[in-house]
């Protein structure tokens, strides 16, 4: 992993506790969406939201594509979600979302928590 990567991980994570403090729990995926974007062009980075990514099939591009919720600085994935609980399969998710775009990082985010902290995964794409 890149120190750079690392150091854009740090300034998401305060930035998400900074919307969490702010907003708490409860609130639509949207509006996390929005905030922490906001919050992280405050500090200086470079937010992308909603970015589609083509999915290829055998080598064809596919209608359907996918949308990561976050990328910042164009090299670390978020990915947010404000559901009850996390599953494996939205740990999985972020993990092909990695795959598809090349990326090393994702941080997956679940808002609907009581506590934060326990609710970031950091999700590696050992590139090979």
């Amino acid at each position: 992993m890149k120190i750079v990567e690392n150091e854009i991980s740090f300034k998401i994570r305060g930035a998400i506790f900074n919307v969490y403090n702010a907003l708490g729990p409860g609130l639509l995926e949207s509006i996390y969406e929005k905030a922490l974007a906001y919050e992280l062009k405050k500090s200086g980075c470079k937010v992308v939201t909603q970015v589609e990514v083509p999915v290829c099939y055998d080598g064809q591009i596919l209608d359907n594509s996918l949308r990561v919720d976050l990328l910042v600085d164009d090299l670390v994935i978020v990915e947010l979600k404000s559901v009850e609980k996390l599953i494996p399969l939205h740990h999985k998710q972020l993990l092909t979302y990695l795959r598809l775009t090349k990326k090393r990082l994702g941080l997956l985010v679940n808002f609907n928590s009581d506590n934060i902290a326990e609710n970031i995964h950091r999700i590696v794409n050992n590139l090979k």
